[in-house]
């Protein structure tokens, strides 16, 4: 049964500068993943999975291949008579053609679309990030706890807290300061930029903000202090579980690497929380018994004549023979030549490597080839 009551509104827009080549033509949630995703899957599948039906998505940066996967949203059941998945253009209602200027100046500006939805609480995501959540299960504790605002947090270990948004709480979880990035945490409750509003009252704070000059950007600098300040009731819901931003090559990296593990955190094969994609292809398979490859996953449609390792490789990949593929993972459609070595790399999707090739990453520096990049005399392809 579809939850009406509550509209998610995903975050799109990024330029994902830090992924590099991998996002000069495309927006950050619609980068591959994991073989057969994109990024943006996971967002739509746990929408789906907490029978939020009704979901927009807020683009910005290139949208068009982000808008030409996601469609009517059928993958992910947002195409049925009482749900839908609207695509929201990258200049909002209230401004003209302003372009957005932070999360919280987005959702001001698609204040005529969410008043149409009418929905008694607004759920905002980012596009990219990688993880399982029940949004059903959060919500019920924010009604519970009469919050205006429910910030979902996960403990992090306290040397690395310094890198992320911090949630100070008293006993009961109300929130009693917030902390960007500080120097000495106090805590290591970490902010995962998923939050539920109360939709009126949030509509109130952004209006009134922006009348008077106020800034509205972004939720953590502007919009979550204000909450806090005026004695709002701020909670923070306690998410357990996979979670990764993979907005970094690194990130990205590792992200994929985990996948390989057998029974990893993330389990993308439970059944009774499936992560959807637009790909009509079967979910890539663990290779154990192939010659030549080992612990790795390989999709649909590959031709296979190297050595692979370690790594994911999507469908519809070639890598000839006598060519290695270690520690990394190829986009669709990607061609690897003969007597090359990849290790520690990323490869886009269509990119092409010469014979006799060599991209040798780190583990602390990760080699990157941008989508449909030629590596290597045009002669050997």
């Amino acid at each position: 049964m579809a939850n009406d009551e509550m509209l998610a509104l995903i975050l799109a827009g990024g330029q994902g500068t830090r992924l590099g080549k991998l996002t000069k033509d495309i927006a950050k949630p619609a980068v591959p993943f994991g073989g057969r995703y994109r990024i943006i899957d996971f967002a739509l599948s746990n929408c789906a999975n907490s029978n939020i039906h009704n979901v927009g998505v807020i683009t910005q940066y290139q949208p068009l291949e982000l808008n030409t996967h996601i469609g009517n949203g059928a993958p992910w059941g947002l195409d049925g008579i009482n749900s839908g998945v609207t695509i929201l253009q990258p200049y909002g209602s209230q401004e003209g053609s302003k372009w957005f200027e932070g999360t919280s100046h987005a959702i001001y500006q698609n204040i005529d679309y969410i008043d149409k939805m009418n929905p008694e609480y607004v759920l905002i995501l980012s596009g990219d990030h990688i993880y399982k959540m029940d949004y059903e299960a959060m919500l019920e504790e924010h009604k519970a706890k009469e919050a205006s605002l429910t910030v979902s947090v996960m403990e992090v270990p306290i040397k690395e807290a310094s890198r992320f948004g911090i949630m100070n709480t008293d006993d009961n979880g109300r929130i009693i300061e917030f902390e960007e990035k500080p120097m000495e945490p106090k805590s290591n409750l970490a902010s995962m930029g998923i939050y539920i509003f109360t939709w009126k009252r949030l509509r109130e704070v952004l209006t009134t903000n922006r009348s008077k000059g106020v800034s509205v950007e972004d939720f953590g600098q502007n919009i979550i202090p204000q909450y806090i300040e005026s004695g709002e009731n701020v909670f923070v819901y306690r998410f357990k579980g996979y979670w990764k931003d993979v907005g970094t090559i690194d990130s990205l990296h590792e992200a994929n690497m985990e996948f390989l593990t057998p029974g990893n955190e993330l389990n993308i094969y439970d059944r009774n929380w499936r992560i959807f994609s637009r790909n009509n292809i079967s979910t890539p398979h663990f290779v154990t018994s192939k010659a030549h490859v080992h612990n790795a996953m390989i999709g649909d449609g590959c031709y296979v004549d190297g050595t692979v390792i370690h790594s994911i490789i999507s469908q519809n990949v070639e890598i000839h023979e006598d060519s290695i593929v270690e520690d990394s993972f190829v986009m669709s459609h990607a061609s690897i030549g003969k007597n090359v070595m990849i290790k520690y790399a990323i490869v886009g999707e269509g990119a092409k490597i010469a014979n006799n090739v060599s991209i040798i990453g780190t583990p602390d520096e990760i080699a990157v080839i941008g989508h449909g990049e030629i590596v290597g005399e045009e002669n050997d392809l």
